[in-house]
């Protein structure tokens, strides 16, 4: 059985072709971050547009790479949703087309699926698994009990982490992606010297909240700006290593702290499962994979994420979930509908917090 993968989902277009003995054939994939960088962060419509006018030759050369013809693979996957909404349907619509013009199923793939699932090509991750999916856009502790099939313990109620690592990285002066700059500067800083908060560390639920602590890292920036204000602030870099160290710390004790309590629910209800999954941007932060394996350890559970490199967004997650999907039955109509919010677990309750409803 062999799989096309389509992502186009943020600032990332590419694809790959696996196969159903967990083999990449080929993989392709087009970077847009210097296109995004003087902006820091991701603008939606320059997104799209290079989605537009790249796609097909990415799925080209993932092809000519796997010296395959595109009547080769036996279905095609692409990111439908969560996901800027205008790079998701250049996607989709290329999906769609191959898969009419072919013959071929097409498999409409939640993207979130997609980096749930990428554990699953890459380690022996079996069902049920607990998982945290912790992104730019995404945080949240799943139970992963099969394909499709979800239970949601806990999200963030605002900021997604990867959000606020970003954010906080900005307000430095760091530059963009935020997440490699605040690990590389927290490398040589004092992670206790500034007290930051860690919200909801408290509350009995699995939920998260960085907003907050983003708040705060402002204040102790604002403090070093004569007039306040957080662009005219001037920081020593040792000043700036503490301040990364002290929030990429207080970043992965809520989340573990939260996944503690993940854990114990996970262990009473879903005894055969022995696994614990990070996956998602964040989850390439080194500092976080080795407290999150400790954890791991420490009860009696083990530990696996995917490649650094199949972390952040790409075309390989999507064609193994698609396989998954397509193993277990699932294809879709061509007249499916991209979908800009596509929570994993539908049953979950809304959680809403200060920037509105979070699905």
């Amino acid at each position: 059985m062999i799989v096309l993968g389509i992502e186009s989902s943020c600032d990332e277009t590419a694809a790959a072709i696996v196969n159903d003995k967990r083999q990449i054939i080929s993989e392709c994939l087009l970077t847009q971050l210097e296109e995004h960088k003087p902006f820091g962060g991701v603008v939606p419509e320059i997104a799209a547009r290079s989605h537009l006018e790249h796609i097909d030759e990415i799925i080209e050369h993932t092809f000519a790479k796997a010296r395959l013809k595109p009547a080769d693979v036996d279905a095609i996957a692409a990111s439908s949703g969560p996901g800027l909404i205008g790079g998701v349907v250049v996607g989709v619509m290329s999906a769609k087309a191959m898969a009419l013009a072919l013959n071929k199923p097409f498999i409409a793939v939640n993207h979130l699926e997609g980096h749930a699932l990428a554990a699953r090509l890459t380690s022996d991750v079996r069902y049920p698994y607990l998982l945290l999916l912790v992104s730019g856009g995404h945080c949240q502790i799943l139970v992963v009990k099969n394909v499709g099939e979800y239970e949601r313990l806990g999200t963030t109620i605002d900021d997604a982490a990867g959000e606020a690592f970003d954010k906080v990285s900005k307000m430095l002066g760091l530059g963009y992606p935020g997440g490699p700059m605040i690990e590389k500067m927290a490398d040589i800083g004092n992670s206790r010297r500034f007290v930051l908060p860690r919200p909801l560390y408290n509350s009995p639920d699995c939920n998260l909240s960085f907003s907050g602590l983003k708040t705060a890292v402002r204040k102790i920036i604002e403090s070093y700006a004569p007039d306040g204000i957080v662009e005219h602030a001037i920081l020593p870099e040792q000043d700036v290593a503490d301040i990364c160290a002290g929030f990429q710390f207080a970043v992965t004790e809520c989340l573990c702290h939260k996944l503690e309590k993940a854990i114990r629910y996970f262990h009473e209800h879903y005894p055969a499962g022995k696994d614990l999954v990070v996956s998602g941007g964040v989850a390439s932060n080194t500092f976080l994979r080795n407290r999150l394996e400790l954890l791991a350890i420490a009860n009696n559970m083990v530990f696996s994420a995917p490649p650094v490199r199949f972390c952040t967004d790409n075309g390989v997650m999507i064609a193994w979930a698609g396989l998954e999907r397509f193993r277990a039955g699932y294809t879709n109509n061509l007249d499916f509908k991209p979908r800009p919010r596509w929570p994993l677990d539908e049953n979950a309750p809304k959680a809403a917090g200060a920037g509105g409803v979070k699905a």
